[in-house]
């Protein structure tokens, strides 16, 4: 029995291109039929570490953080969106959007990976950022995303109390930070090579082909 391709996806719940990076390695994966030859692990990696708990209007951050002009920010929002249709996901920009913190839903993907439901949970949150306008550092939409992929949410919700859970969450972070990863999303094959962004679903397929060789 030939081991597995290890795939970690180094992200964050609230990136754009997180999401539509893992959609299109997702859609390589279905192309090729190899779906049984990978194994897919998220590694945290918060954007805005010291986001506050009430977050932060996404277009004053996004001007704050990477100097974009309110016009260049429509643009790229738009890209995003029409990448996402694509890939069967919605992006739903709207003015009053607000950046959160992650820190918490990292925690719970953690303990999702122990049921098996990591990705499950993952693209739950990020479905309630992007496309149902909810707030994923409040508890009640924690709460309902671990419900929806059938987890015990009050024996992961006492997990966010938890000063080990978080302190792994940091230490991890720190792991992949001291490796050099300082976008996301990185995507490591077997902790040897990996690849940085969203590429094209080609480029994921060539990889994966080599790889699974």
């Amino acid at each position: 029995m030939k081991d597995k391709l290890k795939i970690d996806i180094v992200s964050d719940v609230v990136c754009p291109w997180c999401t539509i990076g893992y959609k299109r390695l997702d859609k390589a994966i279905s192309e090729l039929g190899i779906q049984d030859q990978v194994e897919i692990e998220w590694q945290p990696f918060e954007l805005n570490p010291n986001m506050p708990a009430e977050g932060q209007n996404v277009q004053e951050h996004i001007a704050e953080k990477y100097g974009s002009t309110l016009e260049q920010q429509k643009e790229s929002q738009q890209r995003m969106a029409e990448a996402g249709e694509e890939l069967g996901f919605t992006f739903d920009y709207y003015d009053e959007m607000r950046m959160s913190n992650t820190l918490e839903a990292h925690i719970l993907l953690e303990y999702a990976k122990t049921f098996g439901k990591q990705t499950d949970l993952k693209m739950r949150l990020t479905t309630a950022f992007f496309s149902e306008r909810k707030d994923v550092s409040k508890r009640e939409v924690l709460k309902e995303a671990l419900i929806d992929v059938g987890l015990n949410a009050e024996e992961a919700l006492a997990k966010l109390d938890d000063d080990d859970a978080k302190y792994e969450i940091k230490s991890k972070e720190a792991y992949w930070q001291n490796l050099g990863v300082k976008s996301v999303p990185t995507i490591v094959f077997d902790r040897k090579s990996a690849i940085t962004g969203a590429q094209p679903v080609e480029t994921f397929k060539e990889v994966l082909s080599e790889l699974v060789q």
